[in-house]
């Protein structure tokens, strides 16, 4: 069993973003296409559960996984 990722803070200067915006924010991936295509296609989760809303509010304290890696959303 291995352990999971070690949780990243991503300072966002608020107190909410998109999750499209996050996920590029975050350097998880580079381009709007390909963030756009991760979340549709099931790839990015959101506090355990994978979300497939780009519009998604997410608020402080919100994990995002994607591609073994795991970033909090902190103000």
């Amino acid at each position: 069993m291995t352990n999971p990722a070690p949780i990243e803070d991503v300072p966002i200067g608020g107190e909410v973003i998109r999750l499209g915006q996050f996920v590029k924010f975050a350097g998880l991936l580079d381009s709007g296409g390909d963030v756009k295509e991760a979340i549709i296609d099931g790839e990015v989760a959101v506090n355990g559960e994978v979300d497939r809303r780009r519009g998604r509010q997410l608020q402080l304290g919100d994990i995002v996984s994607f591609d073994g890696r795991r970033v909090r959303v902190c103000p």
